[in-house]
């Protein structure tokens, strides 16, 4: 069983067995009923993507290529409009969030990027001193909060640092997130990281080297309990799933494309499960 299986299935048994219910929630589904979730706090994942390590689930079919978009939208294009996202990516389940009628979703993910001018700074210092110990990527900004109504950034935080092993560097990532949806999109917001991750450590020629994945409220919506028990009930696929970056090294970040990511050796079981979001 690969790492990411393992992690997966006992994050799943913890909060079935140890989770709590939540009070006050502020999440709706389609039907207008309040999302209820079991959760637990604090749960912390490491994988060595040098060694092949890389966290997707093989107990489920998980959607990359529109979750790598996702990722260019908010890093490259430093956008919060619906039409660049569904427009130029054909990525179209963030309309449940947009704001008002503004075709956005209010002053979050990338429009937060664009105006601290993040990844311009973040890549600069990393040319500048790459061992410098202030490579933080931070989404929440109480002053935008204020200005728009929007979901509040769920992957806010991410850190970098380098490590020279045996004459390589390694770039390691750092993923910090306020709350995650175990079941639906635990896997999506760790491998996209990761795909970030990589588009850094290509600009410079460096290797990939650790993630680290940390969430603070890990949950189950109170509709996902039968598909909670599916999943600990497969057995997982023998295959170990790697994402590659198809680019030379030192390609520039804003010169990568969403296409020129592959998952080989992927093959999870199906069928697919269905759920209802939580918005």
């Amino acid at each position: 069983m690969a790492k990411a299986d393992a992690i997966f299935k006992a994050n799943i048994k913890r909060i079935l067995e140890e989770g709590v219910m939540s009070e006050q929630a502020r999440p709706k589904y389609k039907n207008g009923q309040t999302a209820y979730s079991k959760y637990v706090t604090g749960s912390f994942a490491e994988y060595d993507l040098a060694k092949g390590e890389f966290p997707i689930t093989t107990l489920r079919p998980i959607p990359i290529k529109s979750a790598i978009k996702e990722i260019f939208w908010i890093y490259q294009d430093q956008s919060n409009s619906l039409d660049v996202l569904e427009d130029k990516y054909k990525v179209h389940y963030w309309s449940d969030w947009e704001v008002a009628d503004t075709r956005t979703i209010g002053q979050r993910y990338g429009a937060i990027v664009k105006k601290h001018a993040i990844i311009t700074k973040l890549l600069q210092q990393l040319a500048e001193n790459p061992w410098n110990r202030r490579n933080v990527i931070s989404l929440w900004d109480y002053e935008a909060f204020e200005e728009t109504e929007g979901l509040l950034p769920c992957a806010f935080q991410t850190m970098f640092d380098v490590r020279r092993v045996d004459g390589e560097i390694y770039l390691d990532a750092t993923l910090t997130q306020r709350s995650n949806d175990m079941l639906v999109a635990h896997h999506i917001n760790a491998m996209q990281y990761v795909a970030l991750q990589m588009m850094i450590a290509k600009h410079f020629g460096w290797k990939p080297g650790k993630f680290f994945y940390f969430i603070n409220n890990l949950h189950i919506y109170d509709n996902q309990f039968e598909q909670a028990a599916e999943l600990l009930s497969r057995e997982a696929s023998a295959c170990q799933p790697r994402l590659i970056l198809n680019v030379p090294d030192k390609t520039d970040f804003f010169d990568i494309r969403p296409e020129d990511f592959e998952l080989v050796d992927y093959e999870p079981v199906k069928p697919q499960l269905t759920f209802d979001l939580a918005i």
